[in-house]
């Protein structure tokens, strides 16, 4: 899966805006990926689809090159689909109220490449719509640990799309790998992620959604290069483990009846 836009040379995970699609991966089961979130941000002249995740009820994570579109885009998120383009009973469509890039993101490197979504409502938790854990900092995965990425992006540099979510197996590289390869790939906040065999990978329209490894969100889909499958970079979570946590008690705060901050 590959990012939704393609803002450099580098490949975004959106629908390769960073990354975008899955490529030689499978149809998922239905209710196997019930965390996963589907994210259109809108402006007055263009709609970008990326993935992202729950990991709270009012909560969903994403890669800040998502939602970092001219103006401010209206941001609306789809949880426990299977096929998008239905209106399938299980889905639940809900606005998101605001959002927080991290401060030190890069539009042009892709550095920190994580934004946290505040939904306008709490999802409703059920067997299709279920949260997932995060690590905790700097607890890294390790090198050659399989892990699987869902996502509705290109399923071939051809353009071709699927309404049905989709996951392919990938594997944790070695850092050196990525190093080579992207002059601007930094260790301590990005996981080097692909198959070496390039039949594999994340593509456009997959930005922003969850590198899943023993069960938990280790990384976020965010970019790779357009020339090559292999390899690809991942926000790695437990690096901004510390500001999503903090993010996340700003909300409980600005809910809270009387607050300086509350509505």
């Amino acid at each position: 899966m590959l990012l939704l836009l393609l803002l450099t040379n580098a490949f975004v995970l959106l629908p390769w805006a960073g990354a975008g699609r899955i490529i030689g991966g499978m149809v998922s089961k239905v209710r196997s990926r019930p965390y996963m979130a589907f994210l259109e941000s809108k402006n007055a002249t263009n709609i970008r689809n990326c993935g992202g995740f729950l990991i709270r009820p009012d909560a969903v994570l994403s890669a800040a090159h998502c939602v970092d579109m001219q103006g401010r885009p209206r941001v609306t998120v789809i949880l426990g689909a299977h096929n998008i383009s239905d209106e399938e009973c299980s889905q639940q469509k809900i606005s998101v109220a605001r959002w927080f890039i991290h401060p030190q993101y890069s539009r042009e490197r892709f550095k920190n490449d994580i934004v946290l979504l505040k939904l306008e409502q709490n999802a409703t938790i059920n067997e299709y719509v279920k949260c997932i854990s995060i690590p905790k900092k700097n607890k890294h995965v390790r090198v050659g640990t399989k892990c699987n990425v869902p996502g509705w992006g290109w399923t071939s540099k051809e353009e071709d799309r699927t309404d049905v979510l989709r996951e392919v197996e990938l594997k944790v590289q070695k850092e050196k790998i990525c190093q080579r390869t992207f002059s601007d790939y930094e260790p301590q906040s990005m996981i080097c992620v692909g198959d070496e065999k390039r039949k594999k990978a994340v593509y456009k329209g997959d930005s922003g959604g969850p590198l899943v490894c023993n069960k938990k969100a280790h990384g976020i889909v965010s970019y790779g290069c357009d020339c090559n499958l292999f390899p690809e970079a991942f926000t790695r979570i437990s690096h901004f483990a510390p500001w999503i946590h903090q993010q996340l008690k700003m909300f409980s705060l600005q809910d809270t009846p009387g607050s300086p901050s509350s509505d």
